[in-house]
């Protein structure tokens, strides 16, 4: 017999309307034996039951919820259910895109009938999946887990104690799920050694499931290749996130000269250079950022068109402003300036700056690409301080299009923390 745990009057307000946590200060009571981590039935204040979920009294969320039904086992079953349809789900919304048209050039380039060999596409015959989110925490309706695809190998982050006792599961039947589709998984890491587990007692974590392999991997996305180091790279290894947004910003560059902030492993710069820019700049404070951005230009045969230096982008935008430089598209892609809602008026002041910077440096009639993927700098505020940026550079903005991150990374309504990601391209005009 699980432990149950009763809400206050009135609380529970995030579950009700779809959500995946309760907080300890919801709760009224907890009757019978518990260990952290066991899953436990949750009721209304009258009783009403809210579904079931597994407890830990080391975190604030203090239960995440696993389903809506009161009778339902957390069994294998449940599991390898909740695997398959988040793979059905990626299979549905990933559209072929830029990719159909690599794999037909590469099919092309074979002679007829014959079908290039791309890692961990298998008989989908879907290279937009070759990389791809398979497994979006709570947005997934598996809380505290996520799991990335690049290729052929799995990347894991586990940042919830429950999952912990589930993680290994998940990973078997995500990988029978792919090979029901052809897809042989080679290898799978985990890369839970995020900060947040600290928050649910847990030690970081960093290793190999299984054997171990070649964690150099190499995808194509929007028909870009790049080499992924799943060990070193940033989160998992690369972010998936923002793969439609730059395709997107890849129809603008035909013959334009583009500068790309914070651009990390060049991907941006990339789609850019690969759609037929005639130049692109780089920048990135990471060292090993810039020199991966370089060795994937390389590997997209367009090093010549490319350059990528490490520097600071605060420090260097204002020297570009004051050289009197122009570009037909500036992309400023940073990392989340704030990661609390104590840090957002200092947030606010870094989006500003770097905003008004680049307008600075925009051509008349040129576009700048801007983001935030904070999700406590909420649409609103992103786009109010947009707003004062563009007064404060003295032009005009005409939107061309707002996106958020690619549906492999979905957006559960009752859960604000999935929605993070907000992606603006504007033309820049000069104020009359």
């Amino acid at each position: 017999m699980s432990a149950i745990v009763t809400l206050k009057k009135g609380e529970g307000r995030t579950i009700k309307a779809g959500g995946a946590w309760v907080f300890n200060n919801e709760i009224e009571t907890i009757t019978g034996r518990f260990h952290n981590g066991d899953i436990v039935l949750v009721r209304d204040f009258d009783g009403y039951p809210m579904g079931r979920g597994f407890i830990n009294q080391n975190s604030k969320i203090r239960i995440r919820m696993m389903t809506r039904k009161a009778d339902q086992l957390i069994d294998d079953d449940f599991l390898r259910m909740r695997v398959q349809n988040a793979w059905d789900y990626r299979k549905q919304v990933m559209a072929g895109g830029n990719d159909s048209v690599f794999l037909q050039g590469a099919a092309s380039k074979g002679g007829a009938g014959s079908m290039p060999e791309i890692a961990g596409i298998g008989t989908t015959g879907r290279p937009d999946l070759n990389c791809c989110r398979v497994i979006f925490g709570e947005a997934d309706f598996l809380p505290g887990i996520t799991v990335d695809k690049y290729a052929d190998v799995l990347v894991v982050e586990c940042l919830a104690l429950g999952m912990e006792q589930f993680k290994e599961k998940i990973v078997d039947f995500l990988k029978e799920v792919l090979a029901a589709d052809g897809i042989k998984i080679r290898g799978v890491y985990e890369r839970s050694d995020a900060n947040e587990r600290k928050k649910e007692g847990l030690p970081k974590v960093k290793g190999f499931i299984g054997e171990e392999f070649d964690t150099n991997v190499e995808i194509i996305e929007n028909g870009v290749r790049y080499m992924v180091d799943v060990v070193n790279g940033q989160k998992t290894g690369f972010f998936l996130d923002q793969k439609y947004n730059r395709a997107a910003v890849g129809r603008l560059c035909k013959g334009a000269k583009v500068l790309d902030c914070f651009t990390h492993t060049g991907s941006f710069a990339l789609n850019a250079a690969t759609s037929g820019a005639e130049s692109v700049l780089g920048v990135d404070a990471s060292e090993l950022g810039v020199e991966q951005a370089k060795e994937n230009a390389v590997l997209n045969n367009v090093q010549d068109k490319t350059e990528f230096i490490c520097r600071d982008v605060f420090e260097l935008l204002p020297e570009l402003v004051e050289k009197g430089e122009q570009y037909d598209v500036v992309i400023l892609d940073p990392p989340a300036f704030t990661k609390s809602r104590s840090s957002i008026k200092n947030a606010v002041k870094g989006y500003r700056e770097i905003n008004l910077r680049g307008m600075k440096l925009v051509k008349d009639n040129g576009f700048l690409v801007t983001c935030s993927c904070s999700h406590f700098m909420d649409p609103e505020l992103f786009a109010k301080t947009i707003r004062e940026a563009a007064h404060g550079a003295h032009k005009r903005l005409r939107q061309v299009e707002f996106k958020t991150q690619a549906p492999d990374h979905p957006i559960l309504w009752a859960a604000e923390e999935s929605y993070y990601l907000k992606f603006y391209i504007f033309q820049v005009c000069e104020e009359l």
